[in-house]
């Protein structure tokens, strides 16, 4: 049984995840590893993982998201290394201009 909305009917935007619809506005993902001391031993540095799809090179995303690790959470920030990679992106095609036999 086809529902109606589904195939045919041109919604084609209710079948798109909204991460792919983020990637096609030019959002990349976005890996981010925190460095944070703890609160109950400030000399002992722990490390945590965030991953969002975020906006290059202003990542308002993440920088929300350290708001927030200031104002609400305890462990004082020590370091924040970024990552971020565009996932949808034209093909790279080398051409090669050569041949190879095997005997």
């Amino acid at each position: 049984m086809i529902q109606k909305g589904s195939v045919g009917s041109g919604a084609v935007g209710e079948f798109v995840s909204s991460d792919f619809k983020k990637q096609l506005a030019g959002y990349g993902l976005t890996t981010a590893e925190i460095l944070y001391r703890r609160p109950d031993h400030h000399w002992l540095l722990q490390s945590y993982v965030w991953q969002n799809y975020d906006l290059f090179p202003n990542f308002p995303a993440l920088n929300d998201f350290l708001e927030f690790w200031k104002a609400k959470l305890e462990g004082p920030l020590y370091a924040v290394t970024v990552a971020h990679s565009k996932l949808i992106k034209p093909a790279e095609l080398k051409a090669i201009d050569g041949h190879f036999r095997l005997n």
